[in-house]
């Protein structure tokens, strides 16, 4: 009950620090960082008396509703609120944001708590810091087996129907709103609130914010994948090296019993997993265990089990990767 209590605390902490990313760094400079978020700032630059948060309401909830009719799929209810409570909080936050309804309309930075906010000159800054605190808030989201709906199920629908790469159909639609944005903000067309910075600016600060949103959404839910995967092969038992692993270190290894293709000799090997901090000490009670060992060190791109990260419980578990 504790971890479930945790865990839906950890969702709305995410749903507001991604609202939040969006209100103060993002929507009032024009930026679109792809998804149905991107898409709602372009569309609230047409219709300017629609808040951002309305028009996710108006996308996100027929995408979840196309995608028990194509996909079959059985919607979590995490992602469900996780859906519907960021654009709530979003219109929340821009409603205390911005005093008067002109300046809400106008999405005017100048007017953003009272002016205090107001990176219109320092665009690279807003973008950066908007997509990072984004990643983070939509990376709690993640983690804890939600999503905030939107572009994934598109693409979910684009991969099913098109037999898309998953991947490379997320690519495809941020870049349709990416291009959207570009036409309706950048030009100007079908709007009168066109932004100051060159329109190739819009754009390249656009898709910097959703490389920028990507890295640390998948930080913020793999950590930095740093573990290294250790081969040791040697000729001799090295009993010193595995009470040095068992005792020092607190890990285990496998221990694979070989030989040499061109000698034939026996040999052991042993097949472990450390963190990137304990190689170093690990190679050296190699050497001294014996200095002719083989050792091949590798990066390891996911670990699981006791000790490590657990098993994904459903096939429902995201991985940004």
């Amino acid at each position: 009950m504790k971890q479930t209590i945790i865990s839906w605390l950890t969702i709305f902490l995410g749903c507001i620090i991604m609202a939040a990313g969006f209100v103060f760094f993002i929507n009032p400079y024009g930026l679109v960082p792809g998804g149905v978020y991107g898409a709602s700032i372009v569309l609230q630059r047409i219709f300017p008396s629609i808040q951002v948060g309305t028009f996710g309401y108006m996308l996100d909830v027929p995408l979840l509703t196309l995608s028990v009719i194509l996909l079959g799929s059985k919607l979590g209810v995490r992602t469900i609120v996780a859906a519907l409570t960021t654009p709530f909080i979003m219109n929340a936050l821009e409603w205390m944001a911005y005093p008067t309804e002109e300046a809400l309309q106008a999405l005017d930075p100048a007017q953003l708590l009272g002016g205090t906010l107001d990176l219109s000159q320092h665009l690279i800054v807003a973008t950066i810091i908007g997509a990072a605190v984004i990643g983070v808030g939509c990376g709690l989201i993640v983690r804890n087996q939600a999503t905030s709906g939107g572009s994934d199920i598109v693409a979910m629908i684009l991969q099913k129907y098109c037999h898309l790469r998953f991947s490379r159909a997320i690519v495809l639609v941020d870049g349709v709103v990416v291009c959207f944005g570009l036409i309706v903000i950048g030009f100007g067309i079908g709007s009168d609130n066109t932004t100051q910075e060159p329109a190739i600016y819009l754009s390249l600060y656009s898709l910097l914010s959703i490389f920028i949103t990507s890295r640390v959404l998948a930080f913020v839910i793999n950590g930095p994948k740093n573990d290294k995967l250790m081969f040791v092969i040697s000729e001799k038992h090295l009993s010193d090296l595995r009470e040095y692993i068992i005792n020092d270190l607190d890990r285990t290894a496998t221990y694979i019993k070989s030989s040499g293709l061109y000698t034939g000799n026996d040999k052991e090997m042993l097949f472990l997993v450390v963190s990137y901090k304990e190689v170093e000490n690990l190679k050296l009670k190699i050497k001294q265990s014996d200095p002719s060992a083989f050792v091949v060190v590798t990066d390891a791109y996911d670990t699981y089990g006791e000790g490590w990260k657990p098993l994904p419980t459903s096939r429902n578990d995201l991985n940004p990767e």
